[in-house]
């Protein structure tokens, strides 16, 4: 499991030595009133810490916000009196009087609500315990920061009178420190396998406030005894060795950035040549660019003039539309009048070619009457013909002729 370093979470080896160490004395600080407690280590981070602190406590917890550093501290730092857990600073998840020491290092200025820290901190303690809290000083960093913000990470930054108070509100005995990088000359014996005692000598004035990097309390519901200073001699302490080995690698630095500023004068140089060139360049596209606009001005004048005729002749086609359109509405009346004139005249002859079909019957009709009744009228004359040649052939008969004489047979007429 790794861990990236932010800027905010400290990750061993990761991490400017000065800044480690910054943050690692604040726990030897606090080891020295952990011995055989039960501590609570409240933003944890990485670990290191709590281990620092296991080294002399009872038991330690160490509780952290984010899942990645409570699975990292769990990897990297296995005591059998210290377990990670991952919980919020402002909710601990503990019964009231948990714990003896709770510590709470850099972590009350990443809070929006922080004074649910310190009121959780004071509800899981002993009613002996000690709550060690530090954070930055908000004037000091305010001017270290300067050029580059505030630091986007913290939600509220403290001085040293707002700090004082807010712990004061809940605990009712409060010692502060300031913590420092101080030059310092340690004399360290030089017999191995055992971890020397130190007496120490601290010249100069009572700690300045204002100056101070950060500031720690120790803060506790009864009251404390002795506020003894602390120094904290990392591993790497020898400052002037290390200040000559930083200004051999400034030299360095210096000499490949002597050959980085030769470089840059000359690729000034030619710069500043190519700036020329491009001046003069711009200067004549500028002026065809002058001309380009009097040419688009000339050629805005003649467009207003067209757009003037184009709005004339618009004026003068509308007047044509409408007297078109007036036309068409005429003849559209008209056409509508001749269709319905033409449906009413179809009607009629729809009407008149029934009634011819009828009289067409009727005569077709009379016609077959007509060749019947001829027939018959030519049957009776046949008949009537032959009726008369009966007649007079009767008539010539001589008996007929006889019987007349005589005076007897019919009379034939």
């Amino acid at each position: 499991m790794s861990a990236e370093f932010t800027g905010e979470r400290v990750i061993p080896g990761l991490v400017d030595i000065d800044l480690w160490n910054e943050h690692l004395s604040r726990y030897a600080f606090a080891a020295r009133l952990a011995r055989r407690k039960r501590v609570l280590d409240i933003g944890c981070g990485a670990g290191y810490g709590s281990a620092e602190l296991a080294a002399a406590a009872e038991s330690v917890i160490g509780i952290d916000i984010g899942e990645d550093a409570v699975a990292y501290a769990a990897q990297h730092y296995s005591r059998p009196n210290l377990r990670f857990q991952q919980a919020a600073a402002t909710a601990l998840p503990f019964p009231d009087a948990s714990f003896e020491l709770v510590v709470a290092f850099e972590v009350i200025e990443h809070l929006a609500n922080w004074e649910q820290l310190i009121a959780e901190a004071r509800r899981v303690l002993s009613p002996g315990g000690q709550f060690v809290v530090s954070t930055p000083n908000k004037a000091y960093y305010a001017e270290s920061r300067r050029l580059t913000g505030p630091n986007p990470f913290h939600e509220h930054e403290f001085e040293f009178g707002e700090f004082k108070l807010a712990l004061e509100r809940h605990f009712p005995h409060t010692l502060l420190f300031t913590e420092n990088h101080s030059d310092s000359i340690v004399f360290r014996p030089i017999a191995k396998g055992s971890t020397p005692s130190a007496d120490v000598r601290l010249d100069g004035d009572p700690a300045d406030v204002d100056e101070a990097h950060f500031f720690i309390a120790v803060c506790a519901g009864q009251m404390m005894t002795g506020a003894p200073a602390f120094l904290y001699v990392p591993t790497a302490a020898n400052v002037l060795r290390e200040r000559e080995r930083h200004i051999q690698r400034l030299e360095g630095e210096l000499t490949a950035k002597d050959g980085w500023l030769q470089e840059s004068q000359r690729r000034h140089a030619e710069l500043v040549d190519l700036h020329e060139r491009q001046t003069a360049e711009l200067k004549s596209r500028n002026e065809w660019a002058l001309g380009l606009n009097q040419q688009v001005e000339d050629a805005g004048l003649r467009i207003e003039e067209l757009q003037k005729e184009i709005t004339a002749e618009q004026a003068a086609a509308r007047i044509v539309v409408d007297g078109y359109e007036a036309e068409i509405a005429r003849l559209d009346g008209e056409r509508a009048a001749a269709i319905a004139w033409g449906q009413k005249t179809l009607g009629e002859l729809e009407a008149s070619r029934n009634e011819f079909a009828k009289c067409l019957e009727l005569f077709q009709e009379a016609e077959v009457t007509i060749e019947e009744r001829t027939r018959w009228a030519q049957s009776l004359d046949a008949e009537i013909t032959n009726l008369r040649a009966r007649v007079e052939s009767f008539r010539g008969s001589k008996w007929i002729r006889l019987g007349r004489s005589i005076g007897l047979g019919p009379k034939v007429e």
